[in-house]
This record gives C-alpha cells, sequence and structure tokens, in this order.
C-alpha cells in the first residue's frame, strides 16, 4: 500500500530537524516524514565517531534558534552536539515523524500525479511513499564511503590504516606511532586529541599547507550574557555577536587576503618553536578562504608541535612500506597506525536517483535557484550550508523559505512550483566559488550555478537574510501553476 504525505524530509540531522520545526511552526497544517538512512538521528554528528571529533563552528550558531545553547563552552565535541540535536528533536516531537533504516534509492517526480514517488528501501523490503513537497537534507558527501585514494604499497604496511569515517571503536592507539595524511579539519582535530588520549606520537603529513587560526573555546562575552539576561535574551546577542564576527573576518580575508595571512602567520609563530619553518608548513599557496579555515580550540594543534608530541612533514608519498611511509624526499616515517584523512567524496541526495516520469534528470543539466532549488525539478528544495559560517545559519533559511513557498501555494490555489532556467541570459558557473578537493572533485557531477542572483550561491549569511528571509516568493524566476481539480465545496 502507498502512503501519502504532504511533504517527505529526507535526513534527520540538522537540515532535517531544522525543516520540521520550521513546518510545525511555519505550516502546522502539512504532514510530514522524517526518512532517515541510518539508525539514529544526528547526521554527521552521528556517523563519524574518531577522537576528538567535533566542529569548527560554534554552538550559538550552530545551535538552532529555537532551542538556546547557554553554555560559555563555543566550541564542543561530537557527542554533544549529538545530545543537543536529541534533545531538539525530542522536546518538539519531531522525533515521532522519524522513521529510521529508510534508505530512499529512487525520487521520481510524476507530471500525471503531481506528486514525488519516492521508492524506499526497508530493511530490505520496498515500499512506495508519495509527497506533494520533497525536503533534501542528506547533506553533501557519500555517507559510505571516504575519499581515499591509492598509494602504492598499502597492501605491504604491516600496521593499521584507518579512514576517520570509518573509525573502529576498538582501535588502540596508546604508545603508538600515528601518521596522519592530510591537514584539513579533521586532522587539524584529530591529532591533538590522539596526543592526549595517549598515542605517543603524531606526525601530520600534508601535501600542501592549510590556514589554521588559534580561537579560544569557551566564549567570554556569552558568559556575560548568560549572568545578565534571559536566557532567550542572552543566547539571540551572543548568537548575533557570533555571526557578526565571522562574517567580518571572513571579509577581512577576502578583501585584504596578504593582510590576513600575515596574522594567521604571526598567530602561529608566537605559538610554535623557536626556528620552526612556518613559511613551508603553514604558508599555503591559496588566498585564505579559497579552501575553509581550519580552527585550532586554544592553539591545541600548535601546542603540540610546541610540546615536540607532534610534528609536521610537508612532502609527497611515492610508497608505503613495511613499517611506515617512504617520501619523494626519501625521508620515511616509520609509523604504527596510518590515519587517512583525506577528505569526502561528494554526493547529493544521499545517492537516490532524481527522476522525472521515470526519467534519470542529470544534475548537471540543472541550474540551482537560491543555491537551494532545481530547475526540472517542481516541488524539491535541498539543503547545502554555508562554507565559511556554520551549516544551520542556511539550513533554517531554507526551511523558512520553504514554509513561505507552501503557505503561498495554499494561499493562491497553487500546486506545483519549477524554478525556469533562465538560459543563455545567465553565464553557467559553478555552483560553489569554493577549492577544495573534494568540489573540484565533483564538478562534472554537480548542478551549475550563475553569474547573478537568484542564480549565484552566496557564501554571506547577511546578504541571504534579504534574499531568503526577506525577499518576497512570486519570484520572476519560480513558476507556479495549478494542476489539480479543486475540490467541490459541500453544500
Amino acid at each position: 500500500m502507498t502512503e501519502f504525505v504532504d511533504v517527505v524530509i529526507v535526513g534527520a540531522g540538522i537540515s532535517g530537524i531544522s525543516a520540521a520545526w520550521h513546518l510545525q511552526d511555519r505550516s502546522p497544517d502539512k504532514s510530514y516524514l522524517i526518512l532517515e538512512r541510518r539508525e539514529n538521528l544526528g547526521g554527521t554528528w552521528d556517523l563519524f565517531k574518531y577522537p576528538g571529533i567535533r566542529s569548527d563552528s560554534d554552538m550559538y550558531t550552530l545551535g538552532f534558534r529555537f532551542k538556546p545553547w547557554s553554555s560559555e563552552q563555543a566550541i564542543v565535541d561530537g557527542p554533544s552536539i549529538l545530545n543537543y540535536l536529541k534533545e531538539a528533536a525530542a522536546e518538539n516531537g519531531i522525533d515521532k515523524h522519524m522513521r529510521f533504516g529508510h534508505t530512499v534509492r529512487t525520487a521520481n517526480w510524476s507530471d500525471v500525479d503531481n506528486q514525488w514517488e519516492l521508492t524506499v528501501d526497508r530493511g530490505g523490503e520496498s515500499v512506495q511513499i508519495n509527497c506533494g513537497f520533497l525536503i533534501a537534507c542528506s547533506g553533501y558527501y557519500n555517507y559510505d564511503q571516504g575519499y581515499s585514494p591509492e598509494f602504492a604499497g598499502s597492501q605491504d604496511f604491516e600496521g593499521t590504516i584507518v579512514h576517520p569515517q570509518h573509525w573502529p571503536e576498538d582501535l588502540d592507539h596508546q604508545g603508538k606511532k600515528v601518521v596522519v595524511i592530510g591537514s584539513g579539519a579533521t586532522a587539524v582535530t584529530l591529532i591533538p586529541a590522539l596526543i592526549d588520549s595517549g598515542a605517543a606520537h603524531v606526525t601530520m603529513l600534508q601535501r600542501s599547507p592549510t590556514y589554521i587560526a588559534p580561537q579560544p573555546d569557551k566564549d567570554a562575552f556569552a558568559a556575560r550574557m548568560n549572568r545578565m539576561l534571559p536566557t532567550n535574551a542572552a543566547y539571540t546577542v551572543t548568537r548575533w555577536k557570533a555571526i557578526a564576527r565571522s562574517t567580518f573576518y571572513y571579509q577581512l580575508a577576502r578583501r585584504f587576503p596578504n593582510f590576513f595571512r600575515k596574522q594567521l602567520r604571526t598567530f602561529a609563530e608566537r605559538r610554535l618553536p623557536e626556528g620552526f619553518d612556518i613559511d613551508k608548513h603553514f604558508n599555503p599557496s591559496y588566498k585564505p578562504w579559497d579552501q575553509r579555515l581550519c580552527v585550532a580550540p586554544n592553539g591545541d594543534l600548535f601546542r603540540a608541535i610546541r610540546k615536540g608530541k607532534a610534528d609536521v612533514v610537508t612532502d609527497t608519498i611515492e610508497r608505503f612500506t613495511k613499517t611506515g611511509i617512504k617520501l619523494t624526499s626519501g625521508q620515511e616515517l616509520d609509523a604504527d597506525i596510518i590515519v587517512t584523512a583525506t577528505g569526502l567524496n561528494m554526493q547529493l541526495f544521499g545517492g537516490a536517483e532524481i527522476q522525472r516520469n521515470g526519467e534519470a534528470m542529470p544534475l548537471t543539466d540543472m541550474m540551482a535557484f537560491k543555491g537551494m532549488m532545481l530547475t526540472g525539478l517542481p516541488n524539491m528544495a535541498f539543503t547545502v550550508g554555508y562554507t565559511n559560517a556554520s551549516w544551520t545559519l542556511k539550513a533554517d533559511l531554507v526551511s523558512e523559505f520553504v514554509c513561505r513557498v507552501l503557505n503561498y501555494m495554499d494561499d493562491n490555489g497553487f500546486d506545483r512550483v519549477e524554478p525556469q532556467h533562465p538560459g543563455d541570459a545567465v553565464e553557467e558557473r559553478p555552483i560553489m566559488d569554493f577549492s577544495p578537493g573534494y568540489v573540484l572533485r565533483a564538478l562534472d557531477q554537480l548542478p551549475k550555478g550563475g553569474h547573478v542572483t537568484p542564480w549565484r550561491l552566496k557564501q554571506n549569511y547577511l546578504l541571504d537574510l534579504q534574499l531568503i528571509r526577506r525577499g518576497k516568493v512570486d519570484d520572476e524566476a519560480l513558476l507556479f501553476t495549478k494542476h489539480r481539480a479543486p475540490v467541490a465545496a459541500s453544500i
């Protein structure tokens, strides 16, 4: 038997919980389900189990507007974030709408029936769930497989090779020598945590440097506001302070990259051992925020290097050996454990095949409207968060806009909305103006962006407030239509 609900949300992480809360608050008449492939909510924060897992974003912006984060602890670990998400879902009855172990295999839009037809794997059983509107909140990376390039000789290594996305809970690193391949957020997080939990020594092996900024893990301003103001007011003020601060530093970095680079170098120099080769190991060739800026809470990575518990090697790999890694320079790194913190594989919509009338719809033929809807796909929205700020800020804006669209359609008798491709009037651009490896590897699989609003994906929350929260719903790029016969009024 086919089930129908007004809205299906795919994914029970931050985006899915945000979408559900906004639906309940702004479109309470809409029935909805959250389909989650895993056996628990939380998304990223349920998946990753490596030591020290945390967010670079402060909890005042990673947290929801509707659930205050009242602690002065701004940067927190993954289990704390997961617990926060569970509380948010339970307190608002959202968890009652979640169905775990439900993997969406295909999502087909039917023009005839004017609805989405979802083929869902439920523990090996195939079921169909239909809906009037689909919200994809499954993130942007492949949960099953992280990016791990082939390394020559990896079969010869007699120790343990592990990818952070699949960290074994029983992995013993006590007293071990560990080499972490990579210098992104995962490596920067993992290295101090491994040392604090007993690793003998950890080497960060990087092909090229990453910008790393020390940042206090506690917020003194938040502590003062919590003493002076009621909880909700304190949270609002602290949240806006955090938004203003991150926006200011991002704009400073983009407008004055050399100045910003110099400041980061000075921060590192003050915290690293005398004579440390900063220009080789912490001076990237690209401009700040061409790739994501990593945060080191309280400068923990620099402190580990200064104490001699960690070091950084900038080189390329020739091959793995029985006892470690041989580098192109001829240097050899001994290791008991090698961690391939080499990144993610991008994947939209949780890997589901997107169809229209039974025909596959190539994402590369589509263009993204306001970074949340795609041409060629009616009654659908998706969430991809900011690269330079917290994911939740964008998730909340997408959720608000979807509710505004649903309410507008109900008020005006429409039952279909579809972004219209602007054609040659808009120059195609990559959907993300961002150049880390995981994005560059996937550009040929992603939808396109454009060079002008509303087709250009902005990375500025304050501008998006105007474009998304306060912008008109009946945008000229959106086609609203009526397809279902009106229900006869009862006499």
